[in-house]
């Protein structure tokens, strides 16, 4: 993941969640213009870059195999960049927000949590990798 602008508080990165890969690609290639770029994960699994022109406008996964995602529809996945997720997450439910998946590491990426705020909007935060000590 890497955003066009960065700081706490900034939108980071946008996710699509589907089920569907091939057809997604092909609805925004056409709508959109988007091109792709495919990168084997660890997991075994593809992840796709969306890329306008030579520029990254997001990624795009597979939920099929996530065990946690059954039974969701497909969506787009928003992640606020913030300073330290583990703060974050801890202020969350003090705030009348909830958690939908504890701060995890990946790779490369960074710290990430899936919250919810008081409304059950769902949303990511990130810390990304290059600023964890």
């Amino acid at each position: 993941m890497a955003g066009q602008i960065a700081g706490h508080g900034m939108v980071h990165w946008n996710e699509l969640m589907t089920g569907d890969v091939e057809k997604a690609k092909a609805f925004f290639q056409e709508v959109v213009g988007w091109t792709f770029e495919d990168m084997e994960m660890e997991d075994g699994g593809t992840y796709t870059i969306l890329k306008a022109g030579d520029q990254m406008a997001g990624g795009m996964m597979d939920m099929t195999k996530m065990p946690v995602a059954a039974g969701t529809p497909a969506h787009w996945m928003t992640y606020v960049e913030v300073d330290d997720v583990d703060a974050a997450v801890g202020k969350t439910e003090a705030a009348g927000g909830t958690m939908h998946q504890p701060p995890f590491d990946v790779p490369g990426v960074g710290r990430i949590a899936i919250i919810a705020d008081p409304t059950g909007a769902v949303l990511g935060l990130i810390t990304p990798a290059a600023q964890q000590g």
